[in-house]
């Protein structure tokens, strides 16, 4: 019996065609648009997440502030410094830090031949280079020993070699820092920069140790580090705490000391580009309803058309249930078959369409701030699923109606 309906409603399709193909079309381009709109909400969020992974991922930075509230003795508005101590008591106290740099950095003349900028200049440790997600496109970076032994090298940023050296080679070569001559060992890759005086490509790394000939080191500028946890909220409160009880200040107070959290951030961004799918998985459902409402109205035609197909079916003895199970199996095959074609129609724009500029606009180096369509495996089951509860109603509703015909009724029908 099952097998008669599903050739009878096939034969119906077969018989429709234009109409089935048009209804399949609707459907198409329904399931089309939520599967693209789904695909741009993860492409906004993806590259929401690279441009702050440009910093570095699990990455705190820690700057002294001022304080706002009395504790400990201490009267507000007292004026905090780091020093390396803070930096040990920091490594010791929170076991889940895996690597952590003080950094000074100064505004500095930097020189090569005739020519001559003002760049940043951050002296580090070594390690800075896997805190900051560093990369380098020639030589080294500098390491433990030179630190050790305060060796004057640098590694320049990819705009400080163009500005200084153009496309000559900077290996080995010899800059000046405030008058000071530093051996160039590495040159790094581009990042992600929008251009102005913290450009983070125009710059030049140097020992921690060394940068104390450029500028007095015994009070820092910040402490980075990164971690090893995903509890980032708890890393921060550690660290507040750390630090107030051994400065003397509310750990509420959240002037007394900023902390730039990284994850924090991507978290907030995952917030929202949550709230975006949605708000657009609702439009596309939308899109799609209207397919939904068209193939609804074709199958109530149908139905109309039939009605006396339907008495003849009863009247040989199908049932309720096997009347329902034809409409409705029609009704998914249109639906299915047209999804088909309109996830493959998505696969097309997305290729065809590639990258969608966003944060190139604003800065250099940032193609992988840029949008990008890329259907997921999750974006694929969430459209089947919507998909599916729209061919369900837009289906359901012709079938119950032709279920529910009286057959005596249905053979009279003309």
């Amino acid at each position: 019996m099952m097998r008669d309906l599903l050739q009878e409603a096939y034969a119906a399709m077969r018989h429709n065609r234009r109409r089935t193909a048009l209804t399949m079309l609707g459907m198409a381009w329904g399931i089309a648009t939520v599967v693209m709109l789904l695909a741009y909400g993860d492409g906004v969020g993806r590259a929401c997440a690279n441009i702050l992974a440009n910093f570095g991922t699990k990455l705190m930075i820690v700057v002294p502030g001022r304080s706002t509230m009395q504790a400990g003795g201490q009267k507000a508005g007292e004026l905090l410094r780091f020093t390396l101590d803070d930096v040990d008591l920091l490594a010791t106290n929170i076991p889940q830090i895996s690597h952590i740099t003080p950094s000074c950095s100064k505004q500095a003349t930097v020189q090569y031949d005739t020519r001559s900028y003002t760049m940043g200049v951050n002296g580090e440790y070594p390690n800075t280079f896997v805190i900051r997600a560093l990369s380098l496109a020639q030589g080294r970076f500098y390491s433990p020993e030179d630190q050790i032994q305060r060796e004057r090298v640098a590694v320049i940023g990819s705009e400080t070699k163009e500005k200084l050296f153009s496309g000559r080679n900077a290996l080995g070569e010899r800059i000046r820092i405030d008058g000071i001559s530093f051996e160039v060992v590495g040159v790094l890759t581009p990042k992600m920069e929008g251009g102005g005086d913290d450009n983070l490509n125009r710059v030049v790394y140097v020992p921690f140790t060394t940068m104390s000939d450029l500028k007095d080191t015994h009070y820092l500028d910040f402490i980075w580090f990164n971690y090893d946890t995903g509890d980032y909220e708890r890393i921060e409160q550690s660290v507040r705490y750390i630090l107030a009880a051994q400065h003397k200040f509310n750990p509420a107070d959240r002037r007394a000391i900023y902390v730039f959290n990284v994850m924090e951030q991507m978290h907030q961004i995952e917030v929202v580009t949550l709230g975006l799918k949605i708000l657009l998985a609702m439009f596309g459902t939308l899109t799609l309803a209207i397919g939904g409402v068209g193939l609804m109205n074709i199958m109530l035609v149908s139905v109309s058309q039939r009605t006396r197909e339907i008495g003849i079916e009863k009247a040989l003895g199908a049932r309720r249930g096997h009347i329902f199970f034809q409409f409705l199996a029609e009704a998914l095959t249109i639906t299915f078959i047209g999804g088909l074609f309109g996830i493959i129609l998505a696969y097309a724009v997305a290729l065809s369409v590639g990258r969608l500029t966003l944060y190139s606009a604003l800065a250099k180096h940032a193609e992988a701030g840029d949008i990008r369509l890329r259907i997921n495996p999750v974006t694929l089951i969430v459209a089947i699923v919507i998909l599916t509860a729209v061919g369900l109603v837009s289906g359901m509703i012709p079938a119950i109606r032709a279920s529910r015909l009286d057959p005596i009724e249905a053979l009279r029908y003309e």
